[in-house]
């Protein structure tokens, strides 16, 4: 979506969702994916004060809110990572604390990526690191500005000079600050060589204070031995997994562990914005190099994951600046290069993603109880995943954000 298109969007779409839709809104659908794996031909979903009261199977006779009936309806989608505060700056670069920009230009930043994600059809994201995801995530969760559900880490623990106690401490304190989960870099960056950062005892203390506390763990792990150091540690879930082993990934699966591995996305982008990035940090010829060959390891960890009996596997973008708005790619490559169905991959990104984030009774299905969030795609991403490509409408919370047919 360029930049032309989104400005022409916000100031179509934005003001109708100022306004409460309080009133019953039905949807026909002509094909409804229910997010567990369920297709119908022909239903109607009704939605009342935000959340779906009915779902009705078979051909609706009569008027609707929403005429769908030339595409199919599924539940919005869930990135379980994904970095809204990343951006490139108005020089065309990756934005970095000193690049001159004000908190108010990052901010508004921010606010394009969040729509164009929402846009784009996912619907919940969970931002692992930034302390700026929690003034985004108030001011759309409050209906000031569209965006995706957020859910946010705050600032990420990645210092492995912390004592076990002062680890303890910090977790304590992010749930102050009002951290949603915990996430932790327990490797190197791939750029870096994703080698093991936290030891045991580390990763015991901070995944099990997250626990007493009650909260989640994301773990940023690319190594084999960090990601075994994080599963024993009991740690809800783990990141990347680019150097994965069948046994690491069995050890998971035995623990119920979720596993985030990403297809492509992440590095080719990178590779794509590499003007953007080349010069700032670790973002050099070894470290583009490095991601270069990381795209085919990467499939090769996500085919071992899928052979993996009973392995949780959801699905995170890793969207960072370049990225937003393009998350479905990484569900694409998933079922072109890595052999997932696109049902599993959409379930994926669903129901089970909803499973990760603890939230299964409020989102990442279509069923009566849960919060409406309902997009349509044209065509059918069970058969054919390109589809998600083609979002036509978007619902969040009974709210209307896109509708790129007659409005009602």
């Amino acid at each position: 979506m360029n930049d032309i298109r989104l400005a022409v969007m916000m100031m179509l779409v934005v003001p109708g969702t100022l306004a409460a839709q309080s009133s019953v809104v039905t949807i026909r659908a002509g094909r409804l994916l229910d997010g567990q794996g369920i297709a119908t031909q022909n239903a109607t979903v009704v939605v009342e004060r935000g959340a779906i009261t009915r779902v009705d199977r078979g051909a609706k006779k009569g008027a609707v809110t929403y005429d769908l009936g030339r595409y199919t309806v599924l539940p919005g989608l869930i990135d379980g990572h994904a970095h809204p505060s990343w951006y490139f700056n108005r020089s065309g670069r990756y934005h970095t604390p000193s690049d001159g920009d004000t908190p108010v230009q990052s901010m508004l930043a921010m606010a394009g990526n969040a729509f164009a994600t929402l846009a784009s059809g996912v619907t919940t994201v969970q931002s692992p690191g930034s302390p700026e995801d929690k003034d985004l995530r108030d001011f759309i969760a409050s209906g000031s500005i569209p965006g995706p559900r957020i859910l946010t880490s705050l600032q990420p623990i990645s210092s492995p000079r912390l004592t076990p106690d002062t680890l303890r401490a910090i977790v304590r304190q992010r749930k102050a600050e009002g951290a949603d989960f915990i996430k932790i870099f327990a490797s190197q960056s791939i750029r870096d060589g994703g080698t093991q950062t936290l030891t045991q005892e580390q990763l015991d203390a901070i995944c099990g204070e997250a626990k007493a506390q009650g909260l989640r763990t994301l773990v940023h792990a690319h190594s084999a031995e960090s990601m075994k150091a994080a599963t024993l540690a009991g740690c809800t879930q783990i990141e990347h997994g680019v150097f994965a082993t069948d046994e690491v990934l069995r050890l998971m699966a035995e623990r119920g562990t979720y596993f985030d591995p990403q297809c492509g996305l992440v590095f080719r982008n990178y590779l794509e914005n590499r003007a953007k990035y080349e010069g700032i940090g670790n973002y050099n010829e070894a470290g583009f190099a490095a991601m270069e060959k990381a795209i085919p390891l990467a499939v090769a960890a996500f085919k071992r994951a899928r052979a993996t009996p009973g392995l949780k596997i959801v699905w995170g973008t890793d969207a960072v600046a370049g990225a937003h708005g393009r998350n479905v790619e990484d569900l694409i490559c998933r079922v072109q290069d890595g052999g997932q169905t696109p049902m599993e991959a959409i379930v994926s990104a669903t129901s089970r993603g909803a499973q990760a984030l603890g939230m299964a009774n409020l989102i990442g299905s279509i069923a009566p109880g849960l919060q409406a969030d309902l997009i349509a795609v044209d065509g059918d991403p069970s058969t054919d995943i390109t589809a998600l490509r083609r979002v036509v409408f978007v619902m969040k919370g009974g709210r209307v954000y896109r509708w790129d047919g007659e409005r009602p």
